[in-house]
């Protein structure tokens, strides 16, 4: 280590600053996750490269939290962050790309997705078709990066010593598609309709009047307690909070009202079949490569699946690892793969109805054979699940919480020991990629300990729209029993937030001060290690109470054709294609 180059670095941190980088020295952190939060705490480049530098090398640097690995049919795909990607022991970066290639001017590309499940509402969307689509238009402060997110209407952020308040500095020249200019007015409007709203991440978190305008240029963020992972929330990480203008009323539809800071301008809008954008020539970023963009929206996996085989589309968002064997064994498509925090919620009710006894939650965790479902669903390429929401993908995943296996016996005994017996009831699920198949797979699985179960699967219009409007804020539609998703975040505190502590989307109607208190404990926490011990709580406690049973978390699946590059994706239902083009 150059002793006086990290010494001379460390004079230039802050406490909070300090702590990382004093962490990265002592080899607590790999070299990705110094830069990870460098990035996130408002550490420059040149800076970390310093430290890096002063340091000396550090080998741990392969592991990712959401990284898409590009594989190809034969050699080295290169990724836009310039890193390689290859089929044999692919290096994974965060943001995936489509194989190497010089993009050429000009072109259409056609992309498969979910159909959305109601209008376009920035604040109100609640599913990845949705999140897709809005996405192209309006852009997030913090956005899709190599380090997980990167400078997007904000140019940099910093938090003070105990991240209680963060100050964001905006990017200058934005003008809207309307014509207007984008400023730190257009930011406080925003927020003050999330926090209205409650947003998942939010809530809880920042309060009416806790963002404001310092000048056109800077918004300055005063939280209701500390935060160490604030940027995240205001990312493409949590969906909803792409900056929209100021006066975008709450409840304006995009489709409404077209608008927007991004790439492409909304030509038309059917909710069955299709979105159609072209590019905003007054884009900030510059000029796309691409002359126009088509969403084409289908709810059955199979048929995406088929289209891009076939060659009706050129992309597809998602799929899944059964059934999509035509993309991944085929050499004319780019596949993007990332681990993830991407996973299902088997909800109990715990506040009435037949699950409110935590051993009856119990019994029906114990019953489940997450091997199975791995190698059914997923060829045995998930996380084992453990009941709780900390995938292992994040760094503050603690794996000494006991993993809960298939006890047929065990769960019988719970059962008894809560003195119930001959259980009904009925299991709601959306019509989405394998979550009908995991619906089957838990009916068995309670059948084999004397609990019989009814399927009701709901199109995901039904489902999203009608259960989680109707019966906002909870996403349950009144049913105690049922499976809901949750896609990738690059932090689990949306999970933790809006399905445990808060109530926005708790479809359990799981209420534990332990919990909650453990929850505080990790948003103040400033450093891995905080993290880790807030997180170790809450796993336990979540798979103690099992409000949820979580069985895996499963890797995410995107696909292009060799014709197109420079295609990212999220994990998150988001393709963003402002770099894509037709491959010369």
């Amino acid at each position: 280590m150059d002793y006086k180059a990290f010494d001379r670095a460390r004079r230039k941190s802050s406490p909070l600053q300090l702590d990382l980088v004093e962490a990265y020295a002592q080899r607590r952190v790999s070299r990705r996750e110094f830069v990870r939060r460098g990035t996130l705490i408002g550490l420059s480049v040149p800076f970390m490269g310093a430290v890096i530098a002063a340091c000396g090398s550090d080998e741990k640097t392969t592991s990712t939290t959401a990284g898409a690995t590009a594989t190809t049919a034969g050699g080295t795909a290169t990724t836009t962050a310039g890193s390689t990607a290859t089929t044999a022991a692919p290096a994974t970066t965060t943001a995936g790309s489509t194989a190497g290639g010089t993009p050429v001017k000009g072109g259409s590309m056609k992309i498969a997705s979910q159909t959305p499940s109601a209008p376009l509402d920035p604040v109100a969307m609640a599913d990845l078709g949705s999140y897709g689509i809005v996405a192209q238009s309006f852009e997030f402060l913090c956005t899709l990066g190599d380090a997980d997110i990167a400078p997007g209407l904000a140019l940099s952020w910093e938090p003070n010593d105990d991240g209680s308040v963060w100050t964001f500095n905006l990017r200058q020249g934005v003008k809207w598609q309307n014509g207007g200019d984008f400023t730190a007015d257009d930011v406080v409007a925003t927020m003050e309709r999330l926090v209205e709203a409650k947003n998942a991440g939010l809530n809880g978190v920042l309060d009416k009047g806790g963002c404001v305008a310092k000048d056109p240029n800077t918004a300055v963020f005063t939280l209701i307690a500390p935060n160490g992972l604030f940027p995240y929330l205001v990312s493409v990480f949590n969906a909803q909070t792409v900056i929209t203008p100021k006066d975008y009323a709450l409840g304006t539809a995009m489709e409404d009202k077209p608008d927007g800071t991004g790439p492409w301008k909304l030509d038309s809008y059917d909710k069955a079949t299709s979105a159609k954008f072209s590019p905003n020539p007054n884009w900030w970023g510059g000029s796309v490569y691409l002359d126009s963009v088509e969403w084409i929206f289908s709810d059955d996996i199979s048929t995406q699946v088929s289209g891009v085989v076939g060659g009706a589309a050129d992309a597809i968002v998602q799929f899944a690892a059964v059934g999509g064997d035509a993309l991944l064994n085929s050499d004319e498509f780019t596949v993007l793969k990332a681990r993830t925090a991407n996973h299902r919620q088997i909800w109990m009710r715990c506040d009435e109805g037949q699950f409110t006894d935590k051993r009856v939650r119990q019994a029906i965790a114990m019953c489940l054979d997450r091997d199975l479902m791995n190698e059914q669903l997923f060829k045995g390429t998930a996380d084992i699940g453990n009941d709780h929401p900390i995938a292992p993908v994040y760094p503050y995943f603690d794996d000494s919480v006991p993993q809960r296996k298939k006890d047929v016996e065990g769960a019988k005994k719970l059962l008894a020991d809560a003195g119930v017996s001959n259980l009904k009831a009925v299991l709601n699920a959306p019509k989405l990629q394998e979550i009908p198949e995991l619906a089957v797979l838990v009916q068995n699985a309670a059948k084999e300990i004397g609990v019989d179960l009814q399927l009701n699967i709901e199109s995901t219009d039904t489902f999203y729209n009608q259960w989680c409007l109707t019966y906002d804020p909870i996403c349950d539609g009144g049913q105690e029993f049922g499976i809901v998703d949750y896609g990738h975040r690059a932090t689990p505190d949306v999970y933790l937030n809006a399905a445990y502590a808060t109530g926005t989307w708790n479809s359990a109607h799981f209420e534990n001060a332990d919990f909650n208190a453990a929850f505080k404990e990790y948003q103040a926490a400033l450093d891995v290690d905080g993290h880790k011990a807030a997180c170790k709580k809450l796993e336990t406690i979540a798979n103690d109470e099992v409000p949820y049973a979580i069985p895996y978390f499963y890797p995410s699946l995107a696909a292009t054709s060799k014709k197109f590059t420079g295609v990212r994706v999220s994990a998150l239902g988001q393709m963003f294609v402002d770099t894509a083009g037709k491959v010369s």
